[in-house]
């Protein structure tokens, strides 16, 4: 198959609305990740998703509209959606809610629910518009990898699986959307995202976070979201988390660089802005400011991802605070590492 990477125009965005009524997959931009996608409602076409990324078929989807008259038939809202709705759509917020028979079992995984979002990015919204169907998608890139946030990267995991790349620039969030469960007992943040938990909370009052979110999925435990995964958002390399006091960080990050490349490895490190220099003979990757999380998210995954254009096998990494957006990003980067941690102190000589 040839996979054309079109700038979007009209025409292009005839032909993508083609190609997803007749069934078959487009990848778009939206405001966070590109999607992968297929026409919500047909199950052969859905599960072409999963063979173009390699991904597991007990994985749900997300369903993305562009008006909430497409809801009726495929769900019942459950009570707190609808202010949820009202503050978030269109944005990077997807509300978990009661499928119908209508919705294929193989968008859910099984599940009695189903992930729905309404994006905010134009060329998402006019593709929506132009196909009229609600259109599962995940990240537009072979399972495990990091998500994309621009079309080269698409076109790196994709080029000959899929039909057709819309290429709208760089995503503005940089991570997967904020997912919700409202359909029983208090609200929960399956996956953090754009859309924090404070900002949730002054619409809804408490909001919990799923414990699956900064630690793996245990024996048995189904993923009720996009990106539960255990090793998931990943690099080639093996990616290892430092904690710690920052200048203890900074120390323990150059020690751990030393002795990866003195064994044999091809090591470095993503650092914050702030300690670039100090880090300069550690082939430091800039990941943002420490005191800019947003732009940490946007920087993520292509870091990542650049991580394996270079051939980088082993790779040390700061964290960030697990609040606001830094849940979020703590999220992608604790499953990057398979949640692998070590604290600074321990690495500092004695």
């Amino acid at each position: 198959m040839q996979t054309q990477l079109l700038p979007v125009t009209d025409a292009a965005l005839e032909k993508a609305a083609e190609i997803l009524r007749e069934g078959g997959l487009v990848a778009f931009p939206t405001e966070t990740v590109y999607g992968l996608g297929a026409n919500a409602l047909n199950p052969e076409a859905v599960a072409a998703i999963f063979a173009a990324k390699g991904r597991p078929a007990d994985n749900p989807l997300i369903a993305h509209i562009c008006d909430t008259a497409q809801l009726d038939g495929l769900v019942r809202i459950p009570d707190a959606a609808p202010a949820l709705m009202e503050a978030f759509w269109p944005g990077p917020l997807t509300i978990l809610m009661p499928r119908t028979s209508a919705v294929p079992d193989v968008v859910t995984a099984g599940l009695d629910t189903v992930a729905i979002r309404m994006p905010s990015h134009p060329v998402a919204q006019a593709m929506l518009r132009a196909c009229g169907l609600p259109v599962a998608a995940p990240s537009a890139n072979r399972s495990g990898k990091p998500s994309p946030t621009t079309a080269a990267h698409v076109l790196a995991d994709m080029d000959g699986r899929i039909p057709l790349i819309l290429d709208g620039g760089p995503c503005d969030v940089g991570l997967e959307s904020t997912v919700i469960d409202v359909t029983h007992g208090a609200p929960t943040i399956l996956r953090p995202g754009g859309v924090t938990k404070a900002m949730l909370e002054r619409v809804l009052g408490h909001v919990e976070v799923a414990g699956s979110v900064l630690r793996p999925l245990q024996a048995g435990e189904k993923a009720l979201s996009p990106g539960m995964r255990y090793r998931h958002y990943s690099p080639d390399g093996q990616v290892s988390l430092v904690e710690g006091d920052e200048a203890d960080v900074v120390e323990a990050l150059e020690i751990l660089f030393r002795q990866a490349e003195k064994n044999g490895h091809r090591a470095c490190v993503m650092c914050f802005s702030e300690h670039v220099e100090a880090l300069k003979a550690c082939r430091p990757h800039d990941i943002g400011s420490r005191d800019n999380p947003e732009e940490v998210a946007r920087r993520l995954f292509d870091t990542l991802r650049r991580l394996d254009t270079e051939g980088m096998d082993v790779i040390f990494s700061e964290v960030v605070p697990a609040e606001g957006i830094g849940l979020a990003v703590m999220n992608r980067l604790g499953r990057a590492a398979s949640f692998h941690t070590i604290q600074a102190r321990d690495v500092l000589p004695a």
